[in-house]
């Protein structure tokens, strides 16, 4: 019987992850039957009610977000506010929403913005999953399925250490123990951090476990938002690159090459025909890992949150100017040049001749959208400032127009819209994960170019000059996963794993002010749409909240320099 997993998210996730470790603690204060909780034995006696305890544990595979920390009704829900890439160079969050203080450099222990959830999120889920590891071999089922369900549980597992690695470098590393309350937790050793070898070491082995008994694929016993062994090895190809990143130093490139080689070698993936559309189809053959919703679940909407003010949008993660001259210029069929305000004609024409991956993520005046044509300029355009005074009004003179469907209203009917896939992991980036990682190892050599050719060339871009040395390549390489990844959670941890970040993270939060002249034409001024811009060396990586070091007495050490 196929399970639905978007159905099961809401109820179980209420009933089951909280009340079943409440009642798993080692003590009985009263001898009666509890109507509000399911308890341990209904979970080990039916194998109905543990699997869908089990799918629940993706509520643990999220973005960083709003309903984290509580303050969201909604359910089911990564990125309805601020996106991970308002807190980097591609954008800001247009009122805030606990992101200008990191741009700003003042994320501290005690104010982590919306970095705050992520380390006991993580750790929640992880004892989740310890404990149905724990468990399952009380639970009714065959063999076989037990054995999918343990490599289930150990992605989801790998997956949460993945997540507190890229973000804290030394973890805590838990192996299979589920710790209670009645637990002496005054043991020092509970709340040593692993150096970052052993931390990527145990989570590879993770997946390579999950790999090797994950179905290949999604089936009508398996469906989509499940992991496969695709996605298991994609994880692992991830790690494997941040791994031999310099800021991790942890692994070898060729270690990581050979990781996303093996995902190339299935066979199973391939690149989606059109970008765009892309984040729309969540049945799409370059998808290898996703989050689905439920129609009618309670959330806001893409389409409300990050909509132009002039139709009624609310303008949230709107893209700077940063991000918008990443994007190349396309000369002709052959060749495309990086964007340049020194060049007259690119200053005079500047959304002229772009990389097509521009029109499909930035809403930009004279951008067609819905009805009409998107109008940031001054005085008299619709979505700008002049004659208003909106919360709303994008700050950068820029809107996302990435991930939204145009089809869907824009007023957050909950029953009809909002039900785009959230894609954690897709075959592109196991192209750019092997382009960047053999680059490194060996050169650009024929495999590189091949890898990053395929990308462009879905896009409409043409291929890369051939000759190029390897530092070139390697700047090629960054601006195309800065272009093709963005607003997908990369940007964030690529600045950092390059060690680039004091330079990308300290430039101005750029936008552009449109001036509409007498003669219809347009002058175009980059400004500074989010000042005190701060990034230092500390940032790296992110602090620990104070109330976890309090709540370890202490024993918990401190990210370094916070």
């Amino acid at each position: 019987m196929k399970r639905n997993i978007k159905n099961t998210y809401i109820w179980l996730t209420l009933i089951v992850c909280m009340t079943v470790f409440l009642s798993s603690c080692k003590e009985d204060f009263l001898d009666v039957n509890t109507t509000d909780r399911i308890s341990d034995d209904a979970i080990t006696s039916d194998s109905s009610l543990f699997e869908d305890y089990v799918i629940n544990r993706y509520m643990g595979v999220k973005l960083q977000d709003k309903e984290a920390e509580g303050t969201n009704p909604g359910f089911g829900r990564g990125f309805e506010y601020a996106l991970w890439g308002s807190i980097t160079d591609e954008a800001i969050y247009n009122s805030d929403d606990n992101t200008w203080a990191i741009h700003r450099g003042l994320l501290s222990p005690e104010a982590t913005g919306i970095a705050g959830t992520i380390w006991s999120r993580s750790y929640r889920s992880i004892r989740e999953c310890n404990y149905a590891l724990q468990i399952i071999e009380n639970v009714p089922m065959s063999a076989s399925r037990k054995k999918m369900l343990i490599a289930e549980l150990k992605f989801i597992r790998a997956f949460r250490y993945h997540d507190l690695i890229r973000n804290y470098g030394t973890v805590v590393l838990m192996g299979d123990k589920v710790y209670y309350l009645s637990d002496n937790l005054t043991d020092e050793s509970l709340f040593k951090r692993s150096t970052i070898t052993e931390g990527i070491t145990y989570a590879v082995s993770q997946l390579e476990e999950a790999a090797a008994d994950l179905p290949a694929g999604n089936t009508s016993a398996w469906p989509l938002g499940r992991a496969t062994k695709g996605a298991a090895l994609a994880l692992k190809s991830r790690l494997l690159l941040y791994a031999a990143s310099p800021l991790y130093g942890a692994s070898s490139w060729e270690t990581a090459a050979k990781a996303a080689k093996d995902v190339m070698d299935l066979g199973s993936y391939s690149l989606h025909n059109n970008y765009q559309s892309l984040f729309l189809t969540p049945s799409s053959n370059e998808i290898i890992f996703e989050r689905l919703y439920a129609i009618g679940a309670r959330h806001v909407c893409l389409e409300i949150s990050n909509g132009a003010n002039g139709y009624g949008g609310w303008a949230g993660n709107t893209p700077l100017q940063n991000l918008v001259d990443s994007y190349e210029v396309v000369e002709d069929e052959n060749t495309a040049v990086p964007f340049d305000w020194n060049n007259s004609a690119h200053a005079s024409a500047p959304y002229t001749d772009r990389d097509p991956r521009f029109y499909a993520t930035i809403m930009y005046n004279g951008a067609t959208y819905r009805d009409r044509k998107v109008e940031t300029f001054t005085p008299g355009g619709k979505d700008s400032k002049d004659g208003k005074d909106n919360w709303n009004t994008s700050k950068t003179g820029y809107y996302l127009r990435k991930f939204i469907d145009e089809k869907l209203p824009i007023d957050n009917p909950w029953d009809v819209a909002g039900t785009q896939p959230w894609i954690y992991i897709r075959y592109a980036e196991i192209l750019l994960n092997y382009a960047e990682a053999q680059n490194e190892a060996v050169g650009p050599d024929a495999s590189v170019y091949s890898a990053i050719n395929l990308i462009r060339n879905r896009a409409g871009m043409p291929d890369l000059p051939t000759g190029l040395s390897q530092t070139a390549m390697r700047t090629a390489i960054q601006r195309e996963r800065q272009v093709e990844l963005a607003f997908e959670e990369h940007r964030f941890y690529d600045v950092r794993r390059w060690k680039i970040a004091m330079d990308t993270e300290n430039q101005p939060a750029y936008g552009i002010t449109i001036t509409k002249n007498a003669d219809g034409t347009f002058a175009y001024t980059r400004k500074v749409a989010l000042d005190g811009r701060k990034f230092e060396e500390k940032h790296y990586w992110l602090p620990i909240p104070l109330a976890e070091i309090q709540a370890s007495n202490g024993k918990l050490q401190q990210s370094p320099n916070y």
